[in-house]
């Protein structure tokens, strides 16, 4: 709360996750990691956004990352990033263009440089880049194709300022970055078309795990106020709080809020799992499709969840808990932030429409100018 309050950067906490391993959780143990399965990540992640919310979206594009390295089948590349990321590297993701930037294209772009590149462009909404050693930039190369070139973040040309000023989670770094005639090697670029089966249904879970972790925080919070209050008003129903039946209940409903919230975020984890271990079957479309659609279905439920219990909680507290320096307002803006990623209002659509029509769900969503 007090990182929150004052803008302090988490630098600190970040290079706590990487000196633990956390960073690599993901990664096999042969190349230093804990080979977590997703069930153990997500749940992981749940711990980690009670903590600090901004912390599991920093991570997420890293995370991200990693789980295209693990179904990749471009063994060097596979190989060479996973010992990088064995060893505490972090990545971090560049992909939305601000201003009229096309559906169809990035207008950053690759420009030839002997056998390999150079990098131009300027992107929005690069959470967490600022924290990491490497950037994954998506790109237009000179024939058209959509790519991803890494860059390091100190490399000469590269510029990432911290200039998010989103309502909410204020300390995850999801401002400006450019790129100026950043040399990439040819080994650095990759095909978007290489993302892994199921990677709408990750990046949405991302949010729905720190959204759950969000939950159990707020929860411990207002119980801890409510247990530590002294005034109570004469029109209650006990000389404290701690004893009266209504502010008990609005505890307990934020309470029961968190914990459907975790028992359906780590519900849709074990399906990512199975399309995870189907990875190199036939079935993984079937499988990655059904996952989006658990996802799907449990988006707007863990949202309304959460969102709604952290304005609840002030029920059950005076109006001194809406003083600033409280900041139990972070949840709300923090919740309604994240719940604005991916946008949530076309899911009940899509589920809809599988339910009526058998239309599975679309694929990985870009944003633009059409």
């Amino acid at each position: 709360m007090a990182r929150e309050l004052n803008r302090t950067l988490p630098l600190t906490e970040l290079g706590w996750l990487k000196d633990s391993g956390f960073t690599a959780l993901r990664v096999p143990h042969d190349y230093g990691g804990a080979g977590a399965s997703l069930p153990e990540l997500f749940g992981l992640l749940t711990e980690l956004g009670e903590a600090d919310s901004n912390l599991v979206q920093a991570l997420r594009g890293h995370f991200g990352f990693v789980e295209n390295l693990l179904n990749s089948r471009d063994v060097q590349r596979r190989e060479r990033w996973l010992a990088r990321v064995g060893k505490g590297e972090t990545i971090g993701p560049a992909s939305s263009e601000p201003g009229d930037a096309k559906r169809a294209e990035f207008s950053t772009h690759l420009i030839r440089d002997g056998a390999n590149w150079r990098l131009e462009g300027t992107k929005f909404y690069t959470t967490g880049s600022l924290y990491s050693d490497w950037i994954d930039v998506g790109a237009t190369d000179p024939d058209g194709n959509r790519v991803t070139a890494s860059v390091r973040r100190d490399a000469p040309g590269v510029e990432v300022l911290d200039d998010w000023n989103g309502f909410g989670q204020t300390l995850t770094a999801s401002g400006t970055a450019h790129f100026r005639e950043v040399a990439v090697r040819a080994e650095d670029v990759a095909s978007v078309e290489q993302r892994f089966a199921y990677s709408p249904g990750y990046f949405q879970l991302f949010h729905l795990a720190n959204l759950a972790g969000m939950g159990r925080a707020m929860s411990g919070e207002v119980a801890a106020a409510v247990a530590a209050r002294t005034r109570t008003f004469t029109i209650g129903n006990a000389d404290r709080v701690s004893q009266d039946a209504q502010i008990l209940a609005v505890v307990g409903q934020v309470r029961s809020a968190a914990y459907c919230a975790g028992a359906i975020a780590q519900q849709n984890a074990f399906a990512l799992q199975r399309v995870f271990d189907a990875r190199n079957d036939e079935a993984v479309a079937e499988e990655a499709a059904i996952a989006e659609l658990e996802i799907c279905q449990s988006l707007n439920v863990v949202a309304d969840l959460i969102i709604d219990a952290a304005g609840r909680l002030f029920d059950a507290l005076g109006a001194s808990a809406t003083l600033k320096p409280n900041g139990l307002d972070r949840f709300w803006r923090n919740a309604r932030t994240l719940a604005s990623h991916n946008p949530r209002v076309y899911k009940e659509r899509i589920v809809g429409d599988y339910a009526v029509n058998g239309t599975p769900p679309p694929p990985q969503w870009k944003i633009g100018v059409a």
